[in-house]
C-alpha cells in the first residue's frame, strides 16, 4: 500500500499545493541576476580572458575560488547525510533532503566554473582526448563526474515513497505528473519494496562517503602537488576535507533556517537540528583552526624567503583584510557564537560567517599564491572586474533558483522518514521564544 499523509503531515505538501506571489518575485528576482551573468559570460566569450583580471602570472582568480567553494559545499548532503545514516541518528530524518539537494546543486554550479576560466571551452574535450593520467587535472574531471552520479542517486532513491504521497494528495499538471511517474516507478509501498529501498539507501551511504571525500582530495591535489609556495603542503588533502565538510554544514544551517521560517516547518526542524548540527559545526571550527595554524606557523617558523613573502602578502598585503576577517570574523567569532549561544539565531549568523569566511579562504589560497614570484621578477597584483563579479553572483542565484524550484516540485522534508521515526523521548519544555534566544 502506499504511504499516507497524516494531516499533521501535511504541512511538508503546502508549498507544492501553493504559490504564493512572493515566490514569483523571487525568481523573477534570481533569474535576473542568472541573465546578467549569461550575459558577462557571452562578453567574456567573445572578447577573451583579457576582459577579467586575470594575467599570465595570475591565471587563477575568482573562478577557481568559486569552483573550490561550491565543491566544498556539495559534501553537506552526501558526506554529513551519509555518515547521519550509517550511524543511525535518528534526529537527522526531518534535515536530509535539504542537505542532499545542497549537493547536488552544488556540484552543477561548482562544475561550470572551470569551463568559464578555460577561456576556450570548445577545447574541453582535449581534456579527454588528450590529457594524461598523470595530471590531477584529469583525476578531478573524473571524480566530479563520479560524485555527480552518485549524489544523483543519493538523492532520487530516498525521493522515491515520496513521489508516491505527492501523485495522490497533490493535483498535479501535466508536467509534474509525468515527472513524479518517470521517477517514482510502480512505487506501492510494499514490505518487499521497503527492504529493497533501504539496502539501496544504506548501500549508497556507504559508497558515497569515500567518494566524497576522494573528491575534495583530488581537488586539493591540483594545488598541493604545483612546486609553488603556499600550495605544495601534504596537508592540503586533510585541510580542504575539513574545509568542505564545515562550509557544508554551515550552508544546511542556512539552509534549514530558510526552510523553517518560509514555509513553516517548525514542527519538523526543531531547535535540537540547529543545536547538534551548530556543536558539528563547532568541532570543524575547532578543527580548522588547528589546521589553519599548523599551515601558517609551518611557513613562518622555517623562515624560508619564498615563504615569508607568502605570509606577509597574507597578513600585510592587499589582500591583509580578507585574511583577518577570515581568521577572526570566520573562525574565531563563530567558535564563541557557538559556545555561548545556543539559539537559533546565534547559531544561524555563525554560520553565515562561516560560509563567508571559507570563500575567503578559497581567494586566500588560490590568487596569493600566484602572486608570489617564483623567481626575481616583480609583484602582479590581481583584481577581478565586473564580468568576474557577475558571473560570480550570478552562480549564487542560480544555485538558490535551483533549491527554491527543487523546494516547489519536491517535498523539502521527507515524509516516509519522518513516519518511520522513533518516538523522541520526553525533553524538558522550552519555549519557541527560549530556542531563538
Amino acid at each position: 500500500m502506499e504511504p499516507d499523509v497524516s494531516a499533521s503531515d501535511a504541512e511538508i505538501l503546502e508549498p507544492l499545493r501553493r504559490t504564493t506571489w512572493r515566490f514569483y518575485v523571487l525568481l523573477a528576482g534570481l533569474a535576473a541576476v542568472v541573465g546578467w551573468g549569461v550575459y558577462a559570460y557571452s562578453w567574456q566569450l567573445r572578447e577573451g580572458l583579457s576582459v577579467t583580471g586575470l594575467t599570465d602570472r595570475v591565471s587563477w582568480g575568482v573562478y577557481i575560488s568559486n569552483f573550490v567553494f561550491f565543491i566544498g559545499i556539495s559534501h553537506a548532503g552526501t558526506l554529513i547525510s551519509a555518515i547521519l545514516r550509517v550511524t543511525r541518528a535518528e534526529w537527522r530524518r526531518p534535515i536530509t533532503r535539504m542537505a542532499e539537494s545542497i549537493t547536488v546543486m552544488a556540484i552543477v554550479v561548482g562544475a561550470g566554473f572551470p569551463l568559464i576560466d578555460l577561456g576556450r571551452p570548445d577545447r574541453l574535450m582535449n581534456v579527454f582526448f588528450y590529457g594524461r593520467l598523470e595530471s590531477a587535472i584529469l583525476w578531478d574531471f573524473i571524480s566530479i563526474f563520479t560524485y555527480l552520479t552518485g549524489s544523483l542517486l543519493y538523492l532520487l532513491l530516498p525521493l522515491i515513497p515520496d513521489l508516491a504521497v505527492v501523485r495522490r494528495s497533490v493535483a498535479l499538471g501535466r508536467f509534474r505528473s509525468f515527472l513524479y511517474t518517470r521517477l517514482g516507478g510502480r512505487w506501492t509501498g510494499s514490505a518487499v519494496q521497503k527492504r529493497s529501498l533501504e539496502k539501496s539507501i544504506g548501500l549508497m551511504a556507504v559508497i558515497i562517503i569515500p567518494v566524497a571525500i576522494s573528491v575534495h582530495t583530488v581537488v586539493s591535489w591540483i594545488f598541493g602537488m604545483t612546486l609553488r609556495v603556499g600550495w605544495h603542503s601534504a596537508i592540503f588533502g586533510v585541510y580542504f576535507v575539513g574545509g568542505a565538510i564545515f562550509s557544508g554544514i554551515a550552508t544546511i544551517l542556512i539552509a534549514m533556517a530558510v526552510f523553517r521560517r518560509v514555509y513553516h516547518l517548525e514542527k519538523y526542524i526543531t531547535p535540537l537540528h540547529f543545536r547538534n548540527l551548530g556543536a558539528l559545526l563547532l568541532v570543524l571550527d575547532l578543527v580548522m583552526i588547528y589546521f589553519t595554524l599548523s599551515e601558517y606557523l609551518t611557513a613562518t617558523y622555517g623562515a624560508e624567503t619564498r615563504d615569508v613573502a607568502w605570509v606577509r602578502i597574507l597578513s600585510t598585503g592587499p589582500y591583509a583584510i580578507l585574511f583577518w576577517g577570515m581568521l577572526l570574523g570566520g573562525l574565531v567569532l563563530p567558535a564563541f557564537l557557538l559556545v555561548f549561544r545556543r539559539g537559533i539565531a546565534g547559531i544561524v549568523v555563525a554560520a553565515i560567517l562561516v560560509d563567508v569566511a571559507m570563500w575567503m579562504e578559497r581567494f586566500l589560497i588560490v590568487v596569493p599564491t600566484m602572486m608570489t614570484p617564483q623567481m626575481a621578477f616583480t609583484w602582479n597584483l590581481y583584481t577581478p572586474t565586473w564580468i568576474e563579479w557577475s558571473i560570480t553572483a550570478a552562480a549564487i542565484a542560480g544555485f538558490a533558483l535551483l533549491y527554491a524550484l527543487f523546494s516547489k516540485l519536491f517535498p523539502i522534508v521527507s515524509i516516509w522518514e519522518i513516519q518511520e521515526q522513533p518516538a523522541p523521548a520526553a525533553e524538558p519544555a522550552a519555549t519557541e521564544q527560549e530556542a531563538v534566544a
